[in-house]
């Protein structure tokens, strides 16, 4: 978590720092653009995926969890007295404090990959924001229309024509 974090904060940093850096001389800065712009448009992907990624281990570490939890509380309802804890605050039975450190071992676990993959939506949605960012607002690639219709006044009323393009 805290090389995800790092990694973001580095990158944000270079962004801000490459904002701001305006060129001294009339050299363009075009091909350090397109490479930003094609990072951005394919690491948002990569970013989701990875968000994804941390939620299902996420849930696997606490679904690890809830069955340590389980057999902890299993023990207890079969003997109270297994149960019971030290002045020190740790269960006195070997196994109920076993169970016991698992379940939190893997709650932690689970809560760490929560956050990691939030802080994956987090980024994926900013980089999703920043492809759009600067796209004009028509497509470069600009559909065909095969089909046009004209209609043009004439001197005894109007001309309809239809031009079909195949």
């Amino acid at each position: 978590m805290r090389t995800v974090i790092a990694v973001l904060a580095l990158v944000l940093a270079a962004r801000a720092g490459a904002a701001q850096a305006a060129p001294a001389s009339g050299i363009d800065s075009t091909p350090r653009a397109a490479w930003t712009r094609a990072a951005a448009h394919y690491g948002k992907w990569a970013v989701a995926a990875g968000a994804v990624a941390f939620t299902a281990l996420a849930i696997e570490q606490h679904r690890h969890s809830n069955d340590a939890w389980n057999n902890l509380i299993a023990i207890c309802n079969g003997n109270s007295q297994l149960c019971a804890v030290g002045p020190d605050g740790r269960y006195r039975n070997y196994q109920s404090e076993y169970y016991y450190q698992l379940a939190v071992y893997y709650d932690h676990r689970a809560r760490w990959r929560l956050m990691a993959g939030q802080v994956s939506l987090l980024a994926a949605v900013g980089l999703f924001v920043y492809d759009l960012k600067g796209q004009s607002p028509t497509p470069h690639n600009q559909p065909v229309h095969p089909v046009k219709l004209a209609l043009t006044p004439t001197t005894d009323g109007a001309a309809l024509s239809l031009h079909l393009i195949f």
